[in-house]
């Protein structure tokens, strides 16, 4: 290949401003007249107002987490079997102070095996808690969640 049989791309030569009036880009050289953004070493940050307080700093923040899954009342099959009781539901429980609030969801847990047949009306169970009662003649109903879960409330500002 020959210097001559190159094939050269346009290339156009960046103006170099403040060099002068004569230059093309001289005096101003295309920064306007005065003030913070004609100065050398210009370096705002993102944001900023001239000393105002930023946009980000005036509005208001959303703060926090909001949980927005069902909270269960454990209620553990131990509990149960020691309380002498045969038929349970949110109501018993309550009476029996193993749960505090009938407007929330129930779930049976906890290792163990009851030593009569039970019958449990809950909104949850885990598996070996299900298995343990039905294995012993016992039935586990589970009802319908009592409540709704909790949504985040969003501000209506």
């Amino acid at each position: 290949m020959k210097f001559h049989e190159m094939k050269l791309t346009a290339h156009t030569k960046s103006t170099r401003v403040g060099r002068g009036i004569s230059a093309g880009g001289g005096k101003t050289a295309g920064r306007g007249t005065k003030g913070q953004n004609a100065r050398t070493g210009k370096k705002l940050k993102p944001g900023f107002e001239g000393g105002q307080t930023k946009l980000s700093m005036r509005l208001p923040k959303a703060r926090g987490f909001k949980h927005t899954g069902v909270s269960y009342q454990l209620v553990r099959l131990a509990q149960l079997d020691a309380s002498g009781t045969k038929k349970f539901d949110s109501e018993v429980l309550k009476k029996l102070g193993l749960i505090k609030h009938t407007d929330r969801p129930v779930k049976l847990v906890g290792p163990g095996t009851p030593k009569d047949a039970l019958t449990i009306a809950v909104q949850a169970t885990s598996q070996p808690a299900l298995k343990a009662v039905e294995k012993v003649g016992g039935s586990v109903h589970i009802a319908g969640p009592t409540v709704q879960p909790k949504t985040a409330k969003k501000d209506s500002k």
